[in-house]
């Protein structure tokens, strides 16, 4: 079995999805369950980006 050649990523997916959710649990940490809905309301983009084909 051949090992791929392990390459700098420009870009880790995974990293930044891990600190983005450490971000926003360390910002929800100490709040309520109604500021936690309001916090999720007003921090929703209001567009989707989707994945081009």
């Amino acid at each position: 079995m051949k090992t791929k050649d392990k390459k700098k990523k420009d870009f880790d997916a995974v990293l930044f999805m891990r600190q983005i959710r450490d971000k926003i649990s360390r910002e929800i940490a100490d709040l309520s369950k109604e500021e936690i809905l309001e916090y999720f309301k007003k921090n929703t983009p209001k567009e989707r980006i989707l994945p081009s084909n």
